[in-house]
């Protein structure tokens, strides 16, 4: 299971079979999504792909239809993207009810149309009972690059500012507290939210932004390792200045969770020259995704 969760593990797996066999000039930038030269001068497109596999399917400020939605839409984001189109693929179990799939289909439908993304081709598998947790979504997106966007992880350098778009750890909690029954004094969310309009604002504001992630599987502390083996820099982090809900701190305490790996669905890291730093925070901060 740890080969799927994101981590060192992952990257090694990711490292020793997919990036030798797959190997070329897009997949190595190991990025969230791939540049690809467009079919007009100067055109450059983002293509990202993601699968979706959650236990319980439906969960406080969310489920796996909106997940697979914003999940693939901030992949294309974070690249500096505008989103453009979807394609899903569902596999569906045996005696999954049909009002459970058409709930699914609704939240992904409503959400890609927030982010004025529509889903434009899509795939349907059904296997036996028992071997397919009710519902998996895999979901693609292509997106379109402005003239003059060049981000990567690889563009991060010694003295910029790491930013964070709000309080981390909140889908984590969410997921495990619903899936074990637990009641949280104080409930938590999951804080699933499109970015789109979050990085063209950062965009906007700050120029000098080297690369945007999206700190969903392994969390912070995975996407700050990602950024560091790429960039070939050191990342540090003050612990007091990342926020982080008392309620979603005790539950993590209590399950025994490190909130640096719980998965965040809403909230984006930003690497920014130093010197832009405060105009990217207040950017993020006038937007309802960033306000925290």
């Amino acid at each position: 299971m740890a080969h799927g969760a994101g981590g060192r593990a992952m990257g090694r797996m990711i490292e020793a079979v997919f990036a030798r066999h797959f190997d070329n000039e897009w997949l190595r930038a190991g990025n969230d999504g791939a540049v690809l030269p467009g079919l007009l001068p100067n055109e450059r497109l983002v293509m990202a792909t993601d699968s979706h596999v959650v236990s319980p399917l439906f969960f406080p400020g969310g489920d796996i239809g909106c997940l697979a939605a914003q999940g693939t839409i901030n992949d294309v984001a974070v690249m500096g993207a505008r989103p453009l189109w979807l394609a899903a693929a569902f596999i569906l179990e045996e005696g999954l009810p049909f009002a459970v799939l058409d709930r699914v289909v609704a939240s992904m439908a409503a959400a890609a149309r927030q982010a004025g993304v529509p889903v434009v081709t899509g795939d349907t598998k059904v296997v036996e009972r028992g071997k397919g947790d009710g519902i998996y979504i895999n979901s693609s997106g292509v997106g379109v690059i402005a003239p003059g966007v060049e981000l990567s992880g690889r563009n991060c350098l010694p003295g910029d500012a790491v930013l964070l778009s709000g309080y981390l750890g909140d889908h984590g909690i969410a997921i495990v507290a619903t899936r074990e029954g637990l009641n949280l004094e104080v409930p938590v969310a999951s804080d699933a939210a499109p970015l789109g309009a979050l990085t063209r604002s950062v965009l906007a504001a700050a120029p000098q932004t080297r690369c945007f992630r999206d700190p969903t599987r392994g969390g912070l502390a995975s996407t700050l390792n990602e950024l560091a083996r790429q960039s070939g820099t050191c990342m540090l982090v003050d612990e007091a200045l990342v926020p982080v809900r008392d309620a979603v701190r005790g539950a993590s305490d209590l399950l025994g969770y490190d909130v640096y790996h719980l998965a965040n669905e809403g909230k984006m890291v930003a690497v920014v020259a130093a010197e832009q730093a405060e105009a990217a925070l207040a950017a993020m901060r006038q937007s309802p995704y960033g306000a925290d």
